[in-house]
């Protein structure tokens, strides 16, 4: 409609214009031609807000798409790679910030969906680690961990700017730290990354600089590995070795305390976060019984730990959270975020089943109760046949389609002659793609950049010969690592091509070239004679179940009641059985399972129970 206003507007100036010019004979008055000219300019970004519009987001697809710092400490090695992680989110003035390690700045965002990034004007700019950010009264409030365990509490009014001042002190001693500000005005610093010390807190003077208000420091949590099966270190927790402790994160509902903690190694696939539950900011805290609370061993981006939970739109809470690469550095990594909810025990957890499928965005709370938000659009494109333009040795295209992250296809150039092509195997319905760039070990890019963006085309087929262009991002000015685009409209295809264009990179590199939709066919079939027999350790289960054809995988839930398997296990491939290494040892539970594949999830099967 502003369009059209403005379109009217412009052919009377121009009769106006006319007027004065040919009847008149007078130039055209100033004022006249800057309306003129304004209205020209309105329509025309009009126009380009448009075009963009034609990729709508009414949903997300994790990890979160951020143009993500490439870090620098690791410089003089020559390893050059992306990453975030250890997020803080803070709701300020009706936007959102959001804070993660050594990003050189942090990112903005009306509806936790569009971040954009904001480099501050005074700044760790040299990076940092493990932030916490904390809104009291008329003030952000921020700190971010440093390796020598001194920092000082920055705050701001204009986030936004970026203009930050230092509180006139200097904590010591501090790892992780989180903040909290309790409804009576007492202030709290937690802390704490180790696999020694415990995570510690300490009331602060918040009228005297921050200042520790007592030199008493409290321990509240320690981990348990030899109870808590999940708190063990290593892939799937198989290692001896002493698991860490880290990311402290303190949320408040209806008057109970829930103090959260990571645990076991952020560069592992079971790197989760657990909770204990108290009735004082300082304890004493109990463990809760269903934790993790938050945990994601498999899929394609896996890894949650280390996170921070907020109330997003409508009063829906998210966690935010860490997701593994460990490709070019152990601690190479990204974000996600999961619907999380309080059941009606006061139990909180986040929903990370399909948990980086497309599901709704946060900015449709009223969405999210309903199988957490996930959309019910399936991958199409998992082990389908690739061609590609060329590729490195050890990186076929065989990688685009194998959902695992942490391998990916090289090109031998990086040039506009380079494509790859996926084919479906049958006319499939598309409702949105998703491609993960890479960092081959040769990207030779470190810091923040400010000219880094990808150009390419997204082509669709029927028949392989006539394709139709769904996608143009070839004069994007857009940095989008894990661009996650959904159609304007659903397109029926067999074939999909990424025809490329230009990356700032070195090389062409793609972890996965992921393509969601329906493929149109019967939804498989429950698993038969599932089984779950609880080793002498009962840290430890064995689950098995029958092989089903045509399909893509299977996933496990389970939980500690019936209508609470808040944990779940994507399993990719004809593996029949999983070694669950991640339950409490005094806790009896519930398993269920189904199956999957580009066409639908299957019916559960009948819940077993396990004590």
């Amino acid at each position: 409609m502003l369009k059209i206003i403005l379109i009217v507007l412009v052919f009377i100036l121009k009769i106006k214009d006319n007027y004065l010019i040919f009847y008149k004979r007078k130039k055209m008055k100033k004022s006249i031609l800057l309306l003129y000219i304004i209205s020209i300019n309105c329509i025309l970004l009009i126009s380009m807000t448009d075009a963009k519009a034609q990729y709508r987001k009414t949903t997300y697809c994790n990890p979160i798409d951020l143009d993500y710092t490439y870090p620098f400490h690791n410089s003089y090695r020559g390893i050059s790679y992306r990453s975030g992680a250890d997020p803080s989110v803070t709701f300020f003035r009706g936007k959102y910030y959001l804070f993660a390690t050594r990003s050189m700045g942090y990112w903005m965002s009306e509806n936790l969906l569009n971040w954009t990034f904001i480099k501050p004007e005074s700044w760790y700019f040299n990076g940092s680690n493990a932030p916490f950010s904390f809104n009291y009264k008329d003030s952000l409030l921020y700190m971010a961990g440093n390796p020598s365990g001194s920092m000082s509490l920055l705050y701001t009014d204009k986030p936004s700017k970026g203009s930050w001042e230092a509180v006139k002190s200097v904590w010591h001693d501090l790892q992780d730290p989180a903040f909290f500000i309790d409804d009576d005005g007492r202030s709290f610093i937690y802390w704490g990354s180790s696999n020694r010390w415990p995570i510690r807190v300490r009331e602060l003077d918040k009228n005297n600089l921050f200042l520790p208000k007592t030199d008493e420091v409290d321990s509240l949590i320690y981990l348990h590995p030899e109870e808590h099966g999940w708190e063990r270190f290593g892939e799937n927790h198989t290692s001896n070795i002493k698991p860490f402790l880290e990311g402290a994160w303190m949320n408040k509902y209806k008057g109970k305390y829930y103090l959260q903690y990571a645990a076991p190694g952020t560069e592992f696939n079971v790197y989760g976060d657990g909770v204990y539950i108290g009735d004082s900011p300082i304890g004493p805290f109990s463990y809760a019984p269903n934790n993790p609370f938050c945990y994601k061993p498999g899929g394609f981006a896996t890894g949650a730990g280390h996170g921070c939970t907020i109330s997003g739109p409508g009063g829906v809470y998210w966690h935010f959270a860490t997701i593994r690469i460990s490709v070019n550095y152990q601690f190479e990594r990204r974000l996600c975020m999961f619907p999380t909810f309080f059941d009606e025990d006061g139990l909180l957890h986040s929903d990370t089943s399909y948990g980086d499928y497309p599901h709704y965005s946060p900015d449709q709370p009223t969405k999210q109760s309903i199988n957490g938000g996930f959309r019910g659009w399936m991958l199409l494109s998992y082990h389908k046949p690739v061609t590609t333009s060329s590729s490195l040795k050890d990186h076929d295209g065989s990688r685009l389609v194998d959902e695992n992250i942490s391998t990916f296809w090289v090109a031998k150039e990086n040039n506009e002659k380079q494509y790859v092509s996926i084919d479906l195997l049958r006319p499939m319905l598309i409702y949105a793609l998703q491609i993960n760039f890479a960092d081959y070990h040769e990207s030779k890019l470190w810091g923040k950049m400010s000219d880094l963006h990808q150009r390419y085309f997204i082509e669709v087929s029927l028949d392989g010969e006539n394709w139709k262009t769904i996608v143009d991002k070839s004069n994007s000015f857009e940095d989008a690592p894990h661009v996650y685009i959904e159609l304007d409209e659903a397109v029926q295809a067999r074939y999909v091509r990424y025809r490329h264009k230009f990356i700032n990179n070195e090389n062409l590199a793609i972890s996965d070239f992921r393509i969601f939709g329906k493929g149109g066919e019967a939804i498989p079939k429950t698993p038969k004679y599932f089984k779950v027999v609880r080793d002498n350790d009962r840290r430890n289960a064995m689950l098995s179940w029958k092989k089903i054809k045509n399909v893509q995988g299977y996933n496990i839930m389970w939980g500690i009641a019936p209508n609470k398997l808040y944990n779940s296990w994507m399993l990719y491939g004809d593996d029949c059985e999983l070694n669950l290494r991640s339950l409490n040892i005094n806790q009896k539970y519930y398993f269920s399972i189904e199956s999957f594949s580009e066409n639908g999830i299957s019916k559960r099967s009948k819940i077993i129970e396990v004590d």
